[in-house]
C-alpha cells in the first residue's frame, strides 16, 4: 500500500515538475512577442506622429538661375500637380545639360565662331530664362501653396517648345559630333560611290568594246572610194609581175598583215620616213580577198617615198593555208565556234565585258594567225621584222637585223613588272599540262613588234609546236583568247628580251606613259581599244599617229577622217 501510494505520488509529483518547464517556455515566448509588437507599435507611434520639418527633410532643387525648389515628401503625395511640374522640370534641366555637353564638344572641336555653337549657347540660356520669369517663379518655384494649374500649364507648353527644338538641333548636328555615326556614313558614301564607279567603268569598257569592234564610217568610206577607183580605171591598176628584191635576203623585210588600208599605209609611211636607207627596205603587206585591190590602188596612188618596195597579197594566194593544215581554219568549219564567235542571237548576247572580249571575231582571224606561218610564207628570207597595224614607226629600225639573237627564235620587248604580265595571266595553270610544261611567274612579252630568225625558227619547229598547243585548245580550255597565249607557249625557251626602248606599248590603254618614254621608242604601239584612227583615241599621242596620215590624198580629204 504504502508502496503503491508512493509511487502515485512520484508520478504526480514527476508530471508537476514537466508543466512547470512547459509554462516558463511558453511565459518567454509571450514576452518576447508582447516586447516586439510594442516596439512595433512605438516606432509606427512615432513615425505617425512626426511632423514634417522645413528644413531638414527637404528636397532642395538648384535651379539654373540659382534659385532654390522646396517641395516636401508630403506635399509631392498630397499635390499631383506638384509631381508633374517637379517632372517638367527635370526634362527641362535634363535637356539644359544636354546642350551643354554638345556646346562643350563645339569648343573641344574649335568651333567656337560656328552657327552650331551659337545656338546650343542661345537654346542653353533660353531654358534658363524660361524657369526664372517672375510669374512662373513666384507661381511655381517660390510657392508654398497648390500649384496654379494654367500657370503650369503654359510652363510645361513652353518647355517642350524648348525641348522639341533642342531635339531637333541635337539630331540634325549629331553627325558632326558621333564619330562612328561620321564613320558609318563615310564607309556607306564611299561603298555607294564605290558601287557607281564599278557601274561606270563596266558601261565604258562595254562601249570602248563596241566602238574597238566597230569599223568607223570614214574607214569603210575610205575601201569603197578606193574600189571604185579600180573598177572605174581598171587598166590603171594591172597587177605586176613580182620583183626579185621582195626574195632577196640581204634587204629589210617586214610583215604587215591587215585589213585597215591608212593603219597600214601609216605603218609604211612612217617606217620610210625614219629609214636611212629607205630604198632597201621591202614591206610585204597581206590581207584578204574583200580589201587587198583596195591595198593596191592605194600604194599605186600614192607610192612609197624613197625607193622602199611594197608586196601586197590576199590570204588566198598562199596555198598552203588550208583547213587540213591550219587547225584555226579546221576548228573556225565548227558550228559550235561559228556560233560562240559569229552569231547575233539573244542566246549569245551578253554584257559581261570579258565574255565579249572573249567572243570577239577578231581572235579567229586567219589574219591574226598568219603570224606563226612566216618561214612558210617567205621561205628564202633568213630575218624578218613583224609589225602590227596599229604601230607608228619613229626611228631608223635596221639595227634589229643586226642583233645577237643567240641561236633564240623570237626577239622582243618583256613587259612583266612586278607581279604583272606573267604567264600565268594568260594561261590556265590549274590545267595539269599547263602546270608542267610551264613557270607560271616566267615574263611575258610583247607581239607588236618582234624580229624573227626564221632559220632558228624552222630548226626548232616552231609552227609545229604553234600546231600542237592550237590543237589542246579547241574547247578554249588552256587559254581563252588571242595570239599571244600561244605565242608565249610557242616561243617559250626561245625569245630574246630587247631593251625597252625598242618597243613602248599602251597607248591605246594607257594615259599615264610619259612624253620622254615615247619619244625614245623606236616603235610606239597603239595596243587597247582605243585605236588612233576611232573617235575613243586618246588625244595626247592622237598627233603622234595622225602626222604619218597622208592626207594629201584625194580619198582621205572626201572621207572625213577628222585629221
Amino acid at each position: 500500500m504504502a508502496v503503491a501510494v508512493r509511487g502515485r505520488g512520484s508520478g504526480i509529483g514527476g508530471g508537476s515538475g514537466a508543466g512547470s518547464t512547459f509554462r516558463n517556455f511558453f511565459s518567454y515566448r509571450i514576452f518576447v512577442s508582447a516586447m516586439f509588437t510594442l516596439l512595433f507599435l512605438a516606432t509606427l507611434s512615432v513615425l505617425f506622429s512626426s511632423h514634417p520639418s522645413h528644413h531638414d527633410d527637404d528636397s532642395v532643387i538648384l535651379t539654373s538661375g540659382n534659385a532654390y525648389v522646396k517641395r516636401t515628401f508630403l506635399a509631392l503625395n498630397s499635390d499631383p500637380l506638384k509631381t508633374r511640374l517637379d517632372l517638367i522640370y527635370r526634362q527641362a534641366n535634363d535637356h539644359i545639360a544636354l546642350v551643354n555637353a554638345y556646346a562643350a564638344y563645339a569648343r573641344n572641336l574649335k568651333l567656337e565662331i560656328s552657327k552650331q555653337l551659337k545656338m546650343f549657347d542661345d537654346l542653353a540660356n533660353n531654358f534658363s530664362e524660361l524657369q526664372l520669369k517672375p510669374n512662373y517663379r513666384t507661381a511655381l518655384f517660390e510657392s508654398d501653396g497648390p500649384v496654379d494649374e494654367d500657370v503650369l500649364r503654359q510652363f510645361e507648353k513652353e518647355v517642350k517648345d524648348k525641348v522639341k527644338v533642342a531635339r531637333s538641333m541635337i539630331s540634325e548636328s549629331k553627325e558632326a559630333y558621333d564619330n562612328q555615326l561620321k564613320i558609318q556614313k563615310l564607309k556607306d558614301t564611299i561603298f555607294a560611290v564605290n558601287e557607281l564607279l564599278v557601274k561606270a567603268k563596266k558601261n565604258g569598257a562595254f562601249a570602248s568594246l563596241i566602238a574597238a569592234k566597230s569599223t568607223p564610217k570614214s574607214l569603210h568610206c575610205l575601201a569603197m572610194r578606193l574600189m571604185e577607183e579600180r573598177i572605174a580605171h581598171p587598166d590603171n591598176y594591172t597587177d605586176e609581175e613580182p620583183k626579185p628584191e621582195f626574195e632577196d635576203p640581204t634587204l629589210y623585210h617586214y610583215a604587215l598583215f591587215s585589213d585597215n588600208v591608212i593603219a597600214v599605209s601609216v605603218v609604211v609611211n612612217s617606217a620610210v620616213k625614219n629609214a636611212r636607207e629607205p630604198w632597201k627596205h621591202v614591206f610585204h603587206i597581206v590581207t584578204d580577198k574583200m580589201n587587198v585591190a583596195a591595198m593596191k590602188v592605194w600604194f599605186k596612188m600614192r607610192p612609197v617615198e624613197g625607193g622602199a618596195y611594197v608586196e601586197i597579197k590576199s590570204v588566198e594566194e598562199y596555198p598552203f593555208l588550208t583547213s587540213s593544215y591550219v587547225p584555226m581554219l579546221r576548228q573556225l568549219e565548227s558550228s559550235k565556234l561559228q556560233k560562240f564567235y559569229f552569231e547575233n542571237s539573244a542566246e549569245n548576247a551578253t554584257k559581261d565585258v570579258n565574255d565579249m572580249k572573249f567572243r570577239n571575231p577578231k581572235y579567229v582571224s586567219v589574219l591574226n594567225h598568219l603570224r606563226f606561218y612566216l618561214p612558210e610564207m617567205y621561205p628564202k628570207l633568213h630575218r624578218i621584222l613583224f609589225l602590227d597595224d596599229d604601230v607608228v614607226v619613229q626611228k631608223d629600225l635596221t639595227a634589229l637585223w643586226r642583233i645577237d639573237m643567240d641561236g633564240k627564235v623570237n626577239g622582243a620587248v618583256e613587259t612583266c613588272f612586278g607581279s604583272f604580265h606573267r604567264y600565268a595571266q594568260y594561261m590556265n595553270f590549274s590545267h595539269p599540262l599547263i602546270r608542267e610544261k610551264f613557270n607560271p611567274k616566267a615574263c611575258a612579252w610583247a607581239f607588236g613588234m618582234n624580229i624573227f630568225d626564221l632559220d632558228a625558227w624552222r630548226r626548232e619547229k616552231c609552227t609545229e609546236q604553234y600546231h600542237y598547243w592550237q590543237n589542246l585548245n579547241e574547247d578554249r580550255t588552256l587559254w581563252k583568247l588571242g595570239t599571244l597565249p600561244p605565242g608565249l607557249m610557242t616561243f617559250y625557251s626561245t625569245t630574246k628580251a630587247l631593251d625597252k626602248s625598242w618597243h613602248v606599248l599602251g597607248l591605246g590603254f594607257n594615259p599615264s606613259i610619259s612624253m620622254d618614254e615615247i619619244n625614245n621608242a623606236a616603235v610606239i604601239h597603239f595596243n587597247g581599244n582605243m585605236k588612233p584612227w576611232l573617235d575613243i583615241a586618246m588625244n595626247q599621242y592622237k598627233h603622234l599617229w595622225t602626222k604619218y596620215v597622208d592626207s594629201e590624198m584625194i580619198f582621205v580629204q572626201m572621207c572625213n577622217f577628222g585629221m
